[in-house]
């Protein structure tokens, strides 16, 4: 019997996540995807179960969406999932932890972006302009969470060629009744002048704090 699911189902389970929920990252996808993958290993060896693990990361990431979202979600979830091989003395409760300490680190991560959209919120004043890329989630929240405290402020967001994201983005910002100009991405530099702040979301983010933009929907 195969321990593990085939790589058909889990980009059948990755895929369909995206699909069905509009608002779900390309990494928070993946994340899902490895914890669904875990409680359905059949694995008896810890090495079978890493291997398992890292297949499942490889199957996803030759999917068509975000490559570098997948990978750094994917990095940072094992990182910390598999610090329990360090406390346990038999394969079956050092999967049980690892369970856990999954189902814990997505609660942290989907806590996150309310977090994080709040503290950003914080740097919109009244009357100022904000350059945005693309579309973004945790911009998108912290902008409502702006709106809602009734700062007055106008977007411009980059059109994010080929897919136009950027448009989407605009729409989403019109329905909050927020000011936004849509730009082309050559534009930039023309725009850069005329606003006080530039807010951008990230698809990955590395250890020494910097991130790596993606054109398009960004991993946040």
């Amino acid at each position: 019997m195969d321990s593990k699911m085939k790589k058909k189902e889990i980009e059948e389970v990755f895929g369909g996540i995206l699909e069905k929920e509009q608002d779900v990252s390309a990494g928070m996808a993946a994340i899902r995807t490895l914890l669904t993958v875990l409680e359905h290993d059949t694995s008896e060896t810890v090495q079978e179960l890493d291997s398992n693990l890292q297949a499942a990361v490889d199957a996803m990431k030759n999917t068509d969406y975000p490559v570098t979202a997948v990978a750094s979600g994917c990095e940072l979830f094992l990182r910390f999932i598999t610090l329990a091989k360090l406390d346990t003395k038999t394969f079956g409760e050092c999967k049980s932890i690892m369970l856990h300490r999954g189902q814990l680190f997505l609660k942290k991560l989907m806590e996150a972006r309310g977090k994080v959209a709040k503290l950003a919120s914080s740097f919109i004043v009244d009357g100022s302009r904000v350059l945005i890329h693309s579309k973004s989630r945790v911009v998108l929240h912290a902008m409502k969470e702006a709106a809602r405290a009734n700062k007055r402020f106008e977007v411009y967001v980059t059109m994010s060629s080929p897919d136009n994201s950027g448009l989407e983005m605009c729409r989403l910002l019109e329905e909050e009744n927020i000011p936004c100009t849509v730009i082309l991405d050559s534009a930039v530099g023309y725009v850069m002048e005329q606003v006080d702040m530039v807010m951008a979301g990230a698809e990955g983010v590395v250890e020494s704090g910097g991130g790596q933009l993606y054109n398009g929907y960004l991993c946040t």
